[in-house]
């Protein structure tokens, strides 16, 4: 299954995502601080919710409901840009930063691969946005989201890509979401037209299978 779905996501995405829109690079305006605490959702098109009616219908705002319901209420920043690299998010880690998080989930990488960028540039990028969370926030809890590579960008790369993120967990101490569209990928149904970006009905799944993840970060009431 991930392999085809590695095949069609590329593909689609490069179309989709290599040359955003100025709304769709729109990042959310920066909330009001409160005395909550916050979760940064950090990511690309799939952590946006890139084409849904609702951007609430997105697996981040989704997961941070459920919290809510179980007792645990947190603001939350998506900071989900559609086409953005980890180049891009190093450049605006930042912005993120000044909403001081106490969990900050990191989900990018997709789009590095879609434009071959060579593998050590991207674990570079997120190490350096891993290092630099734990610098300025050293009590917040970090959840790396892991991608796949496609196939067809041959088994060195693919098999150097698909090591970014289970090396950098180790190597971080960070928990690891090993494959965000694990239940969603090449299920035509939870997918939109384009093949790749999950419909409404497919973040539901993609929040079912991130919620255990973030849960172990959350304190205990």
């Amino acid at each position: 299954m991930r392999a085809v779905f590695c095949v069609l996501f590329l593909s689609a995405i490069l179309i989709s995502c290599s040359d955003p829109s100025q709304d769709e690079k729109k990042e959310v305006s920066a909330p009001v601080l409160s005395e909550e605490p916050r979760i940064i959702f950090f990511g690309d098109s799939l952590t946006a919710g890139y084409g849904l009616n609702d951007y609430e219908e997105a697996w981040p705002h989704l997961v941070t409901n459920r919290l809510k319901t179980e007792g645990h209420f947190y603001q939350i920043t998506n900071a989900g840009v559609s086409g953005d690299t980890s180049t891009g998010g190093l450049g605006r880690l930042d912005w993120a930063l000044s909403q001081r998080p106490s969990i900050f989930v990191l989900e990018l990488g997709a789009n590095d691969m879609l434009r071959g960028i060579t593998p050590q540039v991207t674990r570079s990028n997120l190490q350096s946005m891993i290092r630099k969370v734990k610098s300025e926030y050293p009590d917040c809890k970090i959840l790396l989201v892991g991608m796949m590579a496609m196939p067809n960008m041959g088994k060195t790369y693919a098999a150097e890509f698909n090591r970014i993120y289970p090396d950098l967990a180790k190597e971080e101490n960070v928990p690891l979401v090993p494959f965000l569209l694990e239940k969603v990928a090449t299920i035509r149904k939870l997918n939109q037209k384009d093949g790749i970006h999950p419909t409404a009905e497919g973040h539901k799944l993609v929040a079912d299978y991130v919620y255990p993840y973030l849960k172990k970060l959350v304190p205990e009431k």
